[in-house]
């Protein structure tokens, strides 16, 4: 059976496979990936890490450790606990970039951990980041890092994958930030929720891997998990070019400096050349996305909201004042983009009454920046200089919006309240329209464009529905579920629905108590209709939101042995399993119940006993039956195990 890129890469970091198993969208694997980020969080991983009894890493090359986040926060405490996990990093044996060298997933990219081909992941939602270089990035959660320190492994369902295909060329002036600003703000019904995309099509050769890591850094707020671009001659001469540079810079001072060599050398260059990993011509895709480049102009997103777009030609009609600007983050501080702001400010000022704060991706790309004197062409303008690393995008450290405040930024998101106040207003655009507006003083554009439409298509395909086929069942795990389902019907239910944010934090509540808590938010009758042993019914985007685990343990512990939905925000649906408690997409059976019970009450006992067949993947109702991905052998083993800390205890104590 054909594989698209996604599943051959997966292909080569899956393990414990049955021979010649071939993997495909849906499939539960077990993965090891190449390389496991993790930055300031890395401090949160270690207890866990600590707490199922591991004392030594896997394999200590496979970490990399970035302090990036709160790095403008010189306090003792913040100070004591960068400490802590470089002392951890020395301890373990594992590469560790301190503050002020830059941003973990731009250290990811220069340091050559995401080489085109390989499956690189991190604790961070950006590592989408990544397949713009070729490579397949995808975030996990902590547990998961933890997991991966302790046995290079944890697991994966591959996600359904999206083909964006891009045609033609973008004008002169528009960037790759404009591009995926207009993806986003054109396909906003969640056309790649979940999915991973691949970049194709003649418009991916005119585009610099300055522009495609833009691109695939923010595919991440289209709503996808990851964003690959093709390997071809434009990534090979950068690889090229950038092996070059690394061989004349010399080793970066990490434990791992003679590795440098054998992560981005001309033998694998050489290597990649003879085999370039390529989707098969026949292979599936859920979906097809045609997109023109050259219909697409400067935009700004916003205020608060990718999903909202307007060409700046016409909101700077409107004199939409500012009072901050940042070109600043991991989507837009490289030397293209602060070579395009340097061209738009030189020989000029910043507005009185704005603040335009500049942060480069990482200290080298500040060097260059400073060698081709962009650097000085900002400072000379007024901009503030704020050190290589996060900060403004994730509301830490100078510059925040205040209230009543409205900002402009090149960074990835703009959710209210991100950047500073709840009740500020910020926008998203390319660091050229950043900078013009930084000295305009409201938001405006640099050059005039032409008043071009974007135009771009979808295409869904359909493939024969999965289930029915003998799925391998292990001890220990059911061969069968059976309970009355409850409906909860609403789309995107989110995890303070689920679980109120106001017990988040209370670190002793109570399993008893998460159980009687749980869906308080979303319908406070609901714990006098569920009764244990109920098989919970969801709509799409079922735990949307917040991070927090307990929106589903609070479940698990409320007596539902699993819940069944149109789809699931990744991030709970791993949350979920690495807590025992099993998730199951199942589109067509949730449409069949909204169809025979509408969507208006928010909890329906509906009288239906449903069975939830695991070898033939499929669920029973009746004569009907409802097929569903099934669920691996690597689910069913974390699952069995009550947890993914648990699974990983057991495997410790097998090698041990």
């Amino acid at each position: 059976m054909a594989q698209n890129l996604i599943e051959k890469i997966v292909q080569q970091f899956a393990v414990g496979l049955e021979k010649n198993t071939e993997v495909h969208s849906g499939d539960y694997i077990t993965i090891q990936p190449a390389y496991v980020m993790t930055h300031d969080n890395t401090g949160a991983v270690i207890p866990k890490f600590r707490s199922i009894g591991a004392s030594k890493m896997a394999n200590p090359r496979q970490p990399v450790f970035t302090l990036d986040h709160n790095i403008q926060d010189k306090s003792e405490k913040n100070v004591q606990k960068y400490a802590k996990i470089e002392a951890f990093a020395r301890e373990m044996g594992v590469d560790f970039y301190p503050a002020g060298r830059g941003i973990g997933h731009q250290i990811m990219i220069e340091e050559g951990y995401a080489f085109p081909g390989t499956m690189v992941v991190a604790s961070d939602s950006h590592s989408n980041m990544y397949g713009g270089v070729g490579c397949l990035g995808t975030p996990i959660v902590r547990t998961d890092a933890a997991a991966i320190w302790a046995t290079g492994r944890t697991w994966w369902q591959i996600p359904p994958v999206a083909k964006v295909i891009l045609k033609g060329q973008l004008r002169p002036g528009v960037s790759g930030k404009d591009v995926i600003l207009a993806l986003a703000g054109y396909f906003n019904h969640d056309e790649v929720l979940n999915h991973a995309i691949e970049f194709s099509g003649e418009g991916v050769a005119a585009l610099s891997i300055d522009q495609r890591l833009s691109i695939a850094n923010m595919t991440t707020e289209w709503g996808a998990l990851a964003g690959v671009f093709p390997v071809d001659r434009v990534l090979l001469d950068w690889l090229q070019a950038r092996a070059a540079y690394l061989a004349k810079r010399g080793p970066a001072g990490v434990p791992s400096d003679e590795d440098e060599e054998k992560r981005l050398d001309k033998q694998r260059i050489e290597r990649l050349k003879q085999n370039i990993p390529a989707t098969d011509p026949d292979a599936f895709y859920a979906k097809e996305i045609v997109f023109d480049l050259s219909r697409v102009r400067p935009y700004v997103s916003g205020p608060n909201t990718v999903k909202v777009m307007t060409p700046v030609d016409e909101i700077r009609k409107k004199k939409v004042q500012i009072n901050k600007a940042y070109l600043v983050s991991c989507v837009n501080s490289r030397l293209e983009d602060i070579a395009a702001a340097a061209e738009v400010v030189k020989g000029k000022k910043v507005a009185p009454g704005v603040e335009f704060y500049i942060a480069a991706a990482s200290s080298e790309v500040q060097k260059q920046a400073e060698e081709a004197d962009y650097w000085r062409n900002l400072l000379d303008a007024g901009a503030i200089p704020l050190p290589p690393g996060c900060g403004p995008c994730i509301g830490l450290g100078a510059g925040l919006l205040e209230d009543g405040e409205v900002g402009i930024s090149a960074t990835n998101r703009n959710f209210k309240g991100r950047m500073g106040s709840p009740n500020a207003d910020a926008y998203l655009a390319s660091p050229a329209v950043v900078a013009a507006s930084a000295i305009a003083g409201y938001i405006d554009l640099p050059f005039e464009v032409e008043q071009i439409e974007p135009q771009g298509e979808v295409h869904q395909n359909s493939r024969a529905a999965q289930g029915g086929a003998a799925v391998s069942i292990i001890e220990g795990f059911p061969q069968e579920i059976k309970g009355e389902i409850i409906f909860c019907p609403q789309d995107n239910l989110n995890t303070d629905g689920i679980y109120p944010g106001k017990y988040t934090y209370q670190d002793d509540i109570t399993p008893e108590k998460q159980a009687e808590v749980v869906m308080e938010n979303y319908d406070p009758e609901f714990g006098k209709i569920v009764k244990k042993g109920d098989i919970l019914a969801g709509g799409y985007n079922f735990g949307t939101g917040s991070s927090r685990e307990q929106a589903a343990t609070a479940l698990k512990y409320r007596g539902l042995p699993l819940v069944i939905a149109g789809s699931f925000s990744e991030t709970y649906k791993r949350n979920a399993i690495n807590n025992g408690f099993l998730t199951i997409d199942c589109p067509p059976f949730i449409d069949m119940l909204k169809k025979r019970f509408g969507t208006e009450k928010l909890t329906v006992r509906t009288g239906i006993t449903a069975r939830i067949l695991f070898k033939e993947a499929v669920i029973e109702v009746g004569d009907e039956r409802y097929p569903f991905a099934p669920v691996g052998t690597a689910a069913q083993e974390i699952i069995k195990a009550a947890g993914l800390e648990n699974w990983v205890q057991a495997q410790l104590k097998e090698s041990s």
